[in-house]
C-alpha cells in the first residue's frame, strides 16, 4: 500500500500535508503523533472513507478513490476496538458480520464456508472457547480480539486499527500487539494508530511520525524515534535508551 503526497482537511481546515509512506505486506506499520494531529483522519483516508484534498493512496497499484464500497470492504478491514457493543450477539455472530463483504448485497444467508471462516478467525485470535459467548460479557481485551476476528473474517489483505490498545492494561495491550504483529507476519498489511511510543518502538516494523501538520519522519523505530523529532512533534523533551535489541523513548521529567 502506498501513500503519496497526501493532504487532508477536516471541517474545512487543513490538518495534514505531504504525507508519503509505504505500508508493506508482512509488516506492522504504526502511525504516531500528538492528539489532534490527524492520525485517525489519515487512517480513514487510507480506508477510502475520507477523500484526500491532494495526493493518492493506492493498494496493489489501484487508487483507493476509484474503488467501489464493496471493493473497499474486500480490501480493508477497519477495526475500532472501542466500538459500541452489539446487543444480543455472540462472538461467532460478530465475526460472521465480516463475511458480508465477500458476497452480493442481496445475499444474506450464511453458508458453511462463512461459518468455517468465522470460526477460523475466532480461533486465530485465541477466542475459540468463547465463540458462543455473548459479546457483551467479554472483557475489553477479549472484545478487541473479537473485533479483529470480524476483520479477519472479511478476508482482506489490509488491516487498519485505530488505537487497538486503548483502555487495556499492560499485559493485555502487549498480547494485542503481539497478535497484530503475528497477523502481519502471516502476510497481512497491518496499519495501526498508537499513542504509546514504547509500544510502537517494540512492535512496529516501521513508524510514521506526524507533527506540525505534516509527516516528520517515516522508517524503522531506531531512525524515527529521535528525541529531537519527538520534541518537535509533542512539544516536550525526550530521552532515548538503546538496550541492544530495541529503541525506547520516554518524555523527560523536568523538575519544578
Amino acid at each position: 500500500m502506498s501513500v503519496r503526497d497526501v493532504s487532508l482537511s477536516a471541517g474545512g481546515r487543513a490538518i495534514l500535508r505531504d504525507i508519503t509512506f509505504d505500508a508493506r505486506a508482512g509488516e506492522l506499520t504504526a502511525i504516531v503523533g500528538p492528539n489532534g494531529v490527524g492520525k485517525t483522519t489519515l487512517l480513514r483516508a487510507i480506508a477510502g472513507i475520507v477523500r484526500p484534498g491532494a495526493g493518492t493512496i493506492a493498494v496493489d497499484g489501484r487508487d483507493v478513490a476509484t474503488l467501489q464500497a464493496r471493493e473497499r470492504a474486500q480490501t480493508f478491514a477497519s477495526i475500532a476496538p472501542d466500538a459500541a457493543s452489539p446487543d444480543g450477539m455472540t462472538v461467532r455472530e460478530v465475526a460472521l458480520m465480516g463475511r458480508y463483504a465477500q458476497r452480493a448485497w442481496w445475499s444474506w444467508e450464511r453458508t458453511e464456508s462463512d461459518l468455517r471462516e468465522a470460526d477460523s478467525a475466532i480461533a486465530t485470535v485465541g477466542l475459540g472457547a468463547f465463540a458462543d459467548r455473548s459479546f457483551s460479557t467479554l472483557s475489553s481485551g477479549e472484545r478487541g480480539r473479537a473485533w479483529i476476528a470480524l476483520g479477519l473474517a472479511q478476508s482482506t489483505s489490509v488491516l487498519l486499527l485505530d488505537e487497538p490498545t486503548s483502555h487495556l492494561d499492560v499485559r493485555v495491550a502487549l498480547e494485542m500487539l503481539a497478535l497484530l504483529r503475528s497477523l502481519a507476519r502471516s502476510g497481512k498489511t497491518a496499519v495501526c494508530v498508537l499513542h504509546d511510543l514504547s509500544e510502537a518502538a517494540t512492535f512496529a516494523d516501521r513508524i510514521a511520525l506526524l507533527g506540525e501538520g505534516t509527516q516528520l519522519a517515516f522508517g524503522e523505530p531506531s531512525a524515527v524515534l529521535d528525541p529531537a523529532l519527538l520534541e518537535r512533534a509533542y512539544g516536550v523533551p525526550f530521552d532515548r535508551i538503546e538496550d541492544g535489541r530495541r529503541t525506547l523513548v520516554f518524555p523527560r521529567v523536568l523538575p519544578d
